[in-house]
């Protein structure tokens, strides 16, 4: 029972990452702004990162199973990569600061390779697991940037956008 109950703690992380971060909504300023083409719909997101942070929860709980002394620093990167993505949504969602969102995306995905890299250390399916949100960071990050430069920012005016 004890193996079921860590992954309900796992799980229980990445479910109250995601209700906190999401209490930071996108919004009427977030619908204004000029977006990409390539943008995906607006329900698409919330399946997506459902998806990521079930795979997250369950390679986090893949390598505390593993009992290696490695494992407390791997998820280490791990709760620091959940931490990030709500400061992301606060930054972006209730700031209004597609700049500095984006500048805290690209460490968020510096984290997230670091991350996956001790996981696989720990054990290969476990960072297998974290590659498709390394993936969606990715992409995020470049959507980010997209937005923030399509609505006048830039890294002249980073202070300002």
């Amino acid at each position: 029972m004890d193996r079921y109950l860590s992954l309900g703690f796992f799980l229980l992380l990445v479910v109250a990452a995601s209700a906190y971060g999401g209490t930071f909504e996108a919004g009427a300023w977030y619908q204004m702004l000029n977006k990409p083409e390539w943008t995906p719909p607006p329900w698409l997101y919330g399946p997506v990162w459902a998806v990521l942070y079930v795979l997250m929860a369950v390679a986090a709980w893949q390598v505390w199973l593993s009992g290696r002394s490695i494992r407390v620093g791997a998820l280490t990167w791990w709760l620091l990569v959940l931490l990030m993505n709500v400061a992301w949504s606060w930054l972006m969602f209730e700031l209004h600061r597609p700049g500095w969102a984006f500048m805290l995306l690209v460490l968020i995905v510096a984290v997230a390779i670091m991350c996956t890299r001790a996981f696989f250390l720990v054990k290969r399916q476990a960072g297998t697991l974290m590659i498709p949100l390394v993936l969606w960071l990715a992409f995020a990050a470049y959507l980010n940037y997209a937005i923030w430069t399509m609505n006048a920012g830039g890294f002249g005016n980073l202070l300002g956008g």
